[in-house]
């Protein structure tokens, strides 16, 4: 290994850990890069997308898991868990661990990932400066077990936050038995997401799953044991408090030692920070051509560095965000500018909104490609309406057909579900959060993965969201049919 290139990565979570894999994709002996990884959790890397369904009980701590204990010792990745960076000594090209460990780099990347904030509201903090007995917050596998332990025997719990994390906590807790209340400060749920009429319907679906929706809300008090009071005096009744409130990139080192920081670690397209050396991916780094807080960005963005640190630049040009609310009972996609009114002259926008069946439907054209689009309690539309979006495709004619989901860009009325495999081109993307394309999957199935276990291992489709599970099995399905052909 002597000559190669020593990359210290700092945070080993979803990011960290996908840099960690796409670096021994390409480099597979360590001839080139050295790798070092540094993480804070005391777990191996884990899906943070899916603790949702591990809160409600429907998937376990294992099972959400990126690699296992070994993956390090198998890959010639030192692994350093449980122990956190405290300074980054840029003369010396070095960090300082908790323990009062060295370790030198050649090229540092930051993947420090966010941290749940706790808004500045009495009772909700203890003497340690963590939640207070009876508060939790909704950010990491630990947490998940704090929620789940203190939501037993089916207390009462409110969840102050209605945002993207917010109702998929709420809808776990709803999952598990226990009598849930959503304290909101605005009109509308998810109003970064949606606009108000798919805020309101979506507030009537989860009152149909047993989650209670309060807005227009603002906390004043926790009183524990009692609840939480608002401030216009009502009390929301509840034994665990989950806050939701929003999270905040992990900065701090980078700000001390001088890096440019605003909102995140400023990069470039090779995410480069102000220091040449050092890098930052993920939900520590603000790139002007992605949205924080989500995993796809976080995934191409290891891509693209990786490829940069093992010779060949791929410059990181932004992520087309689509933001899926990841609740049992409920189907939701939000992408692009949501916020575009009817007599907005520069666009054209289509909805239908039938709030008794948990439906909503928006469409946002803008030279004569999707600009924007909400789908609630409509599948079809979404799978229809994110083909167009992620292709960058001139939308049909007919613009009320693909609002409905009647019109793909590979055939009239196949969906990317089990049904329609055979319909999808091969460069269709099949796993957003993967950049997984059927022809990938094709690929693997070729090289031996011949269940959808093996390709979910083979390709990481699956493991992101989830929500191409259905897809996947069609293409395996597909697949397998077409060999007996």
């Amino acid at each position: 290994m002597t000559g190669a290139t020593r990359v210290v990565i700092v945070g080993y979570g979803m990011a960290g850990a996908r840099l960690a894999e796409e670096i021994r994709r390409r480099d597979p002996a360590g001839e080139r890069v050295a790798i070092v990884a540094i993480g804070d959790e005391p777990h191996p890397p884990y899906n943070r997308v899916l603790l949702s369904n591990v809160l409600a009980g429907a998937m376990s701590a294992e099972s959400v898991r990126l690699q296992e204990e070994d993956w390090g010792a198998d890959h010639g990745v030192e692994v350093r868990r449980g122990r956190a960076v405290v300074s980054i000594d840029r003369a010396g090209r070095r960090v300082v661990l908790d323990d009062g460990a060295r370790v030198g780099y050649d090229v540092l990347v930051l993947a420090t990932g966010a941290r749940a904030w706790v808004p500045p509201v009495e009772g909700l903090t203890g003497d340690d400066g963590g939640p207070a007995p009876g508060v939790a917050t909704f950010r990491t596998l630990d947490d998940c077990a704090a929620i789940t332990a203190g939501a037993r025997g089916g207390v009462r719990a409110a969840v102050l936050g209605g945002g993207l994390l917010g109702l998929e906590a709420a809808r776990g807790l709803a999952a598990r038995g226990n009598a849930v209340t959503v304290v909101h400060h605005t009109g509308h749920l998810m109003e970064r997401q949606l606009d108000s009429g798919a805020g309101q319907v979506l507030a009537r679906v989860l009152g149909g799953l047993g989650v209670r929706v309060l807005l227009n809300s603002r906390a004043a008090r926790y009183l524990p044991g009692d609840g939480l009071k608002l401030d216009d005096g009502r009390l929301v009744p509840a034994d665990l408090l989950v806050v939701a409130a929003g999270v905040r990139p992990q900065t701090a080192q980078a700000t001390a030692a001088g890096l440019a920081v605003d909102g995140g670690v400023l990069v470039d397209d090779d995410l480069r920070t102000s220091d040449p050396l050092i890098h930052a991916i993920g939900d520590c780094a603000r790139h002007p051509g992605t949205v924080p807080g989500l995993v796809q960005p976080a995934w191409e963005q290891a891509a693209a560095l990786a490829a940069l640190l093992t010779g060949t630049r791929s410059p990181y040009r932004g992520t087309k965000v689509v933001t899926r609310l990841k609740a049992s009972g409920v189907d939701l996609a939000a992408l692009g500018d949501v916020h575009a009114a009817p007599d907005d002259p520069r666009a054209e926008v289509l909805w239908l909104s039938e709030p008794a069946r948990g439906r909503y439907a928006k469409l946002v054209v803008r030279d004569e490609r999707v600009a924007g689009a909400i789908a609630l309690g409509v599948p079809d539309a979404a799978a229809a309406i994110t083909q167009f979006y992620d292709r960058g495709l001139p939308v049909p004619p007919d613009r009320l057909a693909l609002l409905l989901g009647r019109a793909m860009p590979y055939g009239e009325g196949a969906v990317p579900g089990e049904a329609n495999a055979a319909a999808l081109p091969g460069t269709s993307v099949v796993c957003r959060c993967n950049t997984v394309s059927k022809d990938a999957l094709a690929a693997a199935w070729r090289s031996g993965a011949r269940d959808v276990t093996a390709l979910a291992s083979a390709t990481r489709a699956t493991t992101g969201c989830g929500t191409c599970a259905d897809a996947v099995c069609g293409i395996a399905r597909w697949l397998a049919e077409s060999e007996d052909t």
